[in-house]
């Protein structure tokens, strides 16, 4: 059986679909009650709190762990997760980490993520540990304002990333948590190539058939919005490599093409899919 943390998100969503159409018993691990594929056991627990995932990871033989917001903030402590896992005789977890890991080391939330992935391989479990940058999705923050207004409204508006749309990190995460190739495996996970906000807003644009206006907003304004949903230094994090990617975040990984046999999507496909989000 394989438990999926943040099992109704971007990334856990396609990633329980994927478990179960291969036949996995799966374990859907959400905060809120939610609709699961046919067959999929669901559990409602919040990750804050260890103790609470006990009951998902009884009978588990694998572990995806995915944190959410709170988790990243000061005082979580989510090796207790990796601790519990181990304990309930987990045998393998795949780890959602982040590229900044690697790119920034320096920050506050990467030197506590670095600090989870050495507590994971450090374990005595088998792991990999996925680095993604940008998430696609991540455009579903302009879905409100394209409806209304047919207007995106971000910053760095010609400042581009190779962004990843999050179905090709469930596809990984799904062949991680399956083959014991990928054991001990470290992948960064990046889109096939650098696409900016203003290039993004065009292509959802070409999937509605409607024009959208681009609004570039400043840094404060920006962080502004994003602190509603994350903690504010994760939102800073966030607002330096969107604004001034370095050369390893411009970087178009094999990494993809190496698990998958296949190259990432692009962006235009991930606004396609998801093109009723926008009307």
């Amino acid at each position: 059986m394989i438990v999926v943390t943040g099992a109704t998100g971007n990334v856990g969503r396609p990633l329980t679909r994927a478990l179960a159409e291969a036949g996995q018993q799966v374990t859907a691990v959400s905060r809120h009650a939610a609709a699961v594929p046919d067959g999929v056991r669901h559990v409602v627990a919040d990750l804050a709190e260890p103790a609470g995932i006990e009951p998902a990871l009884a009978g588990a033989q694998a572990l995806f762990l995915l944190l959410s917001g709170d988790l990243h903030a000061a005082g979580a402590s989510p090796a207790d997760i990796i601790g519990q896992a181990e304990a309930s005789g987990v045998r393998r977890v795949v780890l959602l980490s982040t590229q900044g890991v690697a790119t920034r080391p320096f920050g506050a939330t990467r030197i506590a993520m670095r600090a989870l992935e050495d507590v994971l391989r450090e374990s005595g479990l088998e792991w990999a540990i996925l680095r993604p940058g940008g998430f696609a999705s991540n455009a579903l923050w302009w879905a409100e304002s394209i409806r209304a207004q047919r207007v995106v409204a971000a910053p760095f508006g010609d400042v581009g990333v190779p962004i990843i749309d999050p179905a090709d990190i469930a596809e990984v995460a799904a062949a991680c948590l399956l083959d014991d190739r990928h054991t001990g495996g470290v992948y960064e996970l990046t889109g096939p190539e650098v696409i900016t906000p203003r290039q993004q807003a065009q292509a959802i644009a070409a999937a509605l058939g409607s024009p959208v206006r681009f609004h570039d907003l400043s840094r404060d304004e920006a962080k502004a919005a994003m602190a509603q949903s994350m903690p504010a230094e994760l939102a800073e994090d966030t607002l330096d490599i969107l604004g001034s990617p370095s050369p390893a975040e411009l970087r178009v990984s094999p990494d993809v093409q190496r698990v998958l046999g296949r190259a990432p999507r692009p962006f235009a496909d991930w606004a396609a899919r998801n093109i009723a989000a926008f009307r």
